[in-house]
């Protein structure tokens, strides 16, 4: 059995800003009003559910709002450099240098912000911090940079 949440017609959303180093366009600091999905496979508990859904979906609005109207930043990168200094966060990456708040910036444990990596770390997340029932067997988070253009992860369990 798989469960679904859209986020799209839930509220799971968020904006934020990143850049992508060396990618052609993407390379610019721009911004996406992205939408999470995550699917759940496994057994039907004893209330006849893989989980119960609501578990989900604030789990989704937590991780969503600490992203929500940040520049998003890749604090495990080897291309781009962060430093902070005197509440600033300071990024510098192919020749360009950033400097923003520091309140404005969320540093993640990735290596770049693409949807595909973010989709990742999502996925890890919900994981790991989410008492999963033993009968689900993957989850899968989908990040829509926009709409028709969703990177997945599936982690099995």
């Amino acid at each position: 059995m798989i469960i679904e949440i859209d986020g799209g017609h839930t509220g799971i959303t968020f904006s934020s800003c990143h850049f992508i180093p060396r990618h052609e366009k993407c390379s610019r600091l721009h911004g996406h009003s992205y939408i999470v999905r995550i699917r759940l496979e496994g057994e039907l508990d004893e209330n006849g559910m893989v989980m119960d859904f609501v578990i989900l979906k604030k789990k989704l609005r937590s991780m969503t709002a600490e992203m929500d109207h940040k520049v998003l930043l890749p604090a495990a990168s080897k291309i781009v450099k962060i430093e902070k200094k005197d509440g600033s966060i300071e990024a510098v990456s192919c020749g360009k240098r950033y400097v923003f708040p520091e309140e404005d910036v969320l540093l993640l444990d990735i290596p770049t912000t693409t949807a595909e990596e973010m989709a990742r770390m999502m996925t890890e997340r919900i994981v790991a911090d989410t008492d999963l029932p033993r009968t689900v067997r993957s989850v899968a988070v989908g990040l829509d940079e926009e709409r028709g253009q969703t990177a997945w992860y599936t982690k099995v369990l």
